[in-house]
């Protein structure tokens, strides 16, 4: 299994295809990579000789932030928000959704599981 970035990329799937799996690389910066060093998105990533994996990977790393340092940099940004007290800080940190999507209904994913409050419906005076 070819390594490129510190993440195991599928040797069965074009490399187009197999670079997407590195956290930070999305379908058209795989196109843009490849092209840059002249590389088939239709070769598989088991047929690419080890020079070829070895200066992909390194244009990789050189040219863009990908992997663990992308997550790192993510975390610190959304640390960042929480720190200031900006409203997308205090979403992030109530567990809400942050682009402005609506919570009556739906959110789900962001909220969790639902519960039930007691007494809500049926208060009686």
């Amino acid at each position: 299994m070819p390594r490129i970035a510190g993440t195991d990329i599928p040797p069965d799937k074009p490399i187009a295809i197999s670079l997407t799996y590195i956290y930070g690389v999305g379908r058209t910066l795989s196109g843009k990579i490849l092209k840059e060093l002249n590389i088939e998105e239709n070769v598989r990533a088991k047929e690419l000789h080890e020079d070829q994996l070895s200066m992909l990977g390194a244009h990789i790393e050189k040219n863009y932030v990908v992997e663990g340092s992308l997550r790192r940099q993510d975390s610190q940004n959304i640390a960042l928000l929480r720190n200031i007290g900006s409203y997308r800080g205090l979403r992030h940190r109530m567990g809400l959704p942050v682009r402005g999507q609506r919570t009556s209904t739906n959110a789900r994913t962001r909220k969790g599981k639902k519960r039930t409050v007691a007494g809500k419906k049926g208060t009686e005076k």
